[in-house]
């Protein structure tokens, strides 16, 4: 979830006469540049304001298409939801009023293996999170989102870590007994944290700092962007590190639009993602250090948790409350 910013009717665009190869030079390849001819204008919605890294990502992912097809072809972006909701965002790419978005696991409303982007301690850390996106099981997922969504993955976001934040501190599982603490409304998260030990209670995201404020509930876990942008920190002294859920998100394109493009506009098209994604990663690198900075100036202290101890009391819950038809792919990621 992203706070947006009031909505802005601009979207950004890239000038058709972009040029220059220097972005290219650092990711070993050939850059396919496209010889100009009548222009090829396509659309790029999203949920982000135009602080958020995702949504710089896109303005990368624009510059970096009309500079490798000398601008024939253009992709404006559109931040804040101006063209609709995640999920109106989706279903417009498949009806092609839409060309890209970037989205994650509400796509398993279509292909069940996109509930695999966001599972309790699935994927430890941002390199086993590479290893798995690019490796078998990346690609096992990426084909059936293809396959049953009409969607095209072209590259892929890490997402910030979902913490604890209570007001006493938490390092173990025997911690969580009897801990109040709002999840989102997702069944997983729920058997999650009931199985260990806490009382886990769905909430609307609207409601949560009231309910902390009230001690309705004592918890709650998101990301240190949200934890942030909610100012949780006035009604929690503790973010306990637990990085119980490491996920990412798809950059994808309409898998028919796409198709009608030239070889060479479709190869341009997927080294500008790749581009994009590289410049992402810097980006969120940097505002994950920046948001741990401006938390502990706030007030926050971070305690270290036990992660294994976490993943290993909660993982038969997970193995349960998983759809059977994709628990295979959980497994082999478990096991890298």
């Amino acid at each position: 979830m992203v706070l947006k910013a009031p909505l802005s009717r601009r979207a950004f665009t890239i000038g058709a006469g972009a040029a220059g190869l220097g972005a290219a030079a650092g990711f070993g390849f050939a850059p396919a540049i496209v010889r100009a001819q009548s222009k090829t204008t396509l659309k790029l919605g999203h949920l982000g304001n135009e602080d958020n890294v995702w949504h710089k990502a896109a303005v990368k992912f624009s510059e970096e298409v009309a500079q490798r097809t000398n601008g024939a072809v253009e992709v404006r972006v559109f931040p804040n939801e101006q063209l609709g909701k995640e999920t109106d965002l989706i279903k417009g790419i498949q009806l092609g009023t839409v060309d890209f978005t970037i989205t994650g696991e509400s796509l398993q409303n279509w292909a069940p293996t996109a509930a695999l982007l966001a599972v309790p301690y699935a994927i430890r850390d941002l390199g086993h999170l590479d290893e798995v996106v690019n490796g078998a099981v990346g690609q096992k997922i990426a084909q059936n989102i293809e396959e049953k969504t009409q969607l095209r993955t072209l590259a892929y976001f890490a997402r910030g870590a979902r913490h604890v934040t209570s007001n006493r501190p938490i390092r173990t599982p025997e911690d969580m007994a009897d801990l109040k603490m709002r999840v989102p409304n997702v069944p997983l998260f729920v058997k999650f944290w009931d199985a260990l030990g806490a009382k886990p209670t769905p909430m609307a995201f609207s409601e949560v700092f009231t309910a902390l404020q009230n001690h309705t509930i004592e918890a709650q876990e998101n990301p240190l962007a949200l934890i942030k942008s909610a100012s949780f920190f006035e009604v929690q002294k503790y973010l306990n590190q637990t990085e119980h859920v490491i996920s990412w998100i798809y950059l994808v394109g309409g898998a028919k639009r796409l198709g009608r493009l030239s070889a060479d506009k479709q190869q341009a098209i997927s080294e500008a993602a790749k581009a994009a994604q590289a410049h992402e990663r810097q980006l969120f690198l940097a505002d994950e250090k920046q948001l741990e900075a401006d938390l502990k100036a706030k007030g926050m202290e971070f305690v270290a948790v036990d992660k294994e101890a976490f993943a290993r009391k909660g993982r038969d819950a997970i193995a349960a409350a998983l759809d059977p038809a994709i628990k295979p792919l959980y497994e082999e990621i478990i096991a890298g």
